[in-house]
């Protein structure tokens, strides 16, 4: 029987739902479909709804989501008036088969030492005639008699956690599976300056599609986290190593991404100025980086120089044929140089990079052109 089948007679399981960062959801729900075997069954700005026929821990592996929830209710026609306090308290002490849902939560996050803790969680965007803490009011009132007595409540790190999430018209209540270290990740102890989100890292990698015996390179690497999350993919794979290359002209950021890549696994890594690479000719097959953004340099008419001078590079290293992945906010400056090179665009996603608009890309190299007889 295969990890996602089910048979005839088991009970229906909840529908789950991943937070993502925004711009990402497609990536998110292709690793859903693809790893879990999942059926995605809506996308909305930042979350992912989806169906598991069996709901077991590789739930959390998830890279490229930010955490994942056992839905409880949601709605997406609120009115933004008093009367969605009373739905929200209905709808939680209605909806969810809570029994069900803390025997699936304590499967995947089981119990430590010690009383079990609870806490519950109430994030709202826009105007209503109500604040936040009468929603929060409304789930409490909701969860009146579902939470075992004994439970303690607890503001931080505690085993169960309860999220109304209000968003405009759309609401949505979850028991959520994760915890920190999905979005956070356990090997990132070090950072530099505008570090790249692990989980934006991961959509790069998927996006970049590296196979076993390739190698995947990032440039200008800084923390190292695209780097971890190549070798934390042709981990989970089991497939065979993708062999990993990554520098930075900063010694600090070479020092730190040695640190956070000790406990992950073997990358090749040297301090050296991405315009001069000493790499090969045509030695790597993918290239996947997060070059400095104008708001990182002294001025913004740095950055179309050195995409310049770093894409001719990018052209010279990566093989015909070869897949490469960006994320800036200057897409024109960077677009340039790349198709000047003959290379095309094949997707692009717009997301938010600590807060502001960035775009990630996805490039293709044009094979060599097939030499003719007699030349």
């Amino acid at each position: 029987m295969s990890r996602n089948s089910r048979r005839p007679d088991a009970p229906t399981t909840p529908a789950l739902y991943a937070m993502v960062q925004t711009g990402l959801e497609p990536v998110a729900a292709d690793e859903i479909t693809r790893d879990l075997g999942g059926q995605v069954k809506k996308i909305a700005r930042g979350i992912v709804v989806f169906k598991l026929n069996e709901i077991t821990p590789d739930v959390i592996k998830l890279r490229t989501t930010e955490d994942v929830f056992l839905l409880c209710w949601g709605s997406n026609s609120l009115s933004y008036r008093p009367t969605d306090l009373d739905n929200f308290r209905k709808w939680t002490a209605n909806r969810p088969d809570w029994n069900q849902y803390f025997r699936i939560h304590h499967a995947i996050r089981p119990k430590t030492k010690g009383k079990p803790t609870f806490h519950l969680v109430c994030q709202m965007q826009g105007e209503h005639a109500y604040k936040r803490y009468d929603a929060k009011d409304a789930l409490v009132a909701g969860l009146g008699g579902k939470i075992p007595a004994g439970w303690q409540p607890a503001d931080q790190n505690a085993w169960l956690e309860i999220w109304l999430t209000i968003r405009g018209k759309t609401a949505v209540c979850g028991l959520r599976l994760s915890d920190r270290t999905m979005r956070h990740r356990k090997y990132k102890e070090d950072h530099v300056l505008a570090s790249l989100r692990p989980t934006v890292a991961a959509a790069m990698v998927r996006l970049a599609g590296p196979s076993p015996g390739m190698t995947l390179l990032d440039p200008m690497c800084g923390a190292g986290t695209i780097l971890a999350e190549t070798i934390e993919l042709s981990r989970q794979r089991r497939a065979g190593r993708i062999e990993v290359l990554g520098g930075d002209n900063d010694p600090n950021a070479m020092f730190v991404t040695s640190q956070n890549l000790e406990n992950v696994g073997p990358a090749h890594l040297a301090r050296w100025d991405a315009r001069r690479l000493p790499l090969a000719t045509a030695s790597v097959d993918r290239i996947v980086s997060n070059p400095p953004f104008g708001k990182q340099l002294a001025s913004l008419d740095e950055v179309g120089p050195l995409y310049a001078a770093a894409a001719a590079e990018w052209n010279r290293v990566l093989r015909p044929g070869g897949r490469a992945v960006f994320l800036v906010m200057e897409q024109e400056a960077l677009s340039g140089p790349l198709t000047a090179n003959g290379w095309k665009a094949t997707r692009q996603l717009r997301v938010r990079v600590l807060g502001q608009p960035a775009v990630l890309s996805v490039w293709q190299k044009p094979d060599e052109p097939a030499t003719m007889p007699g030349t």
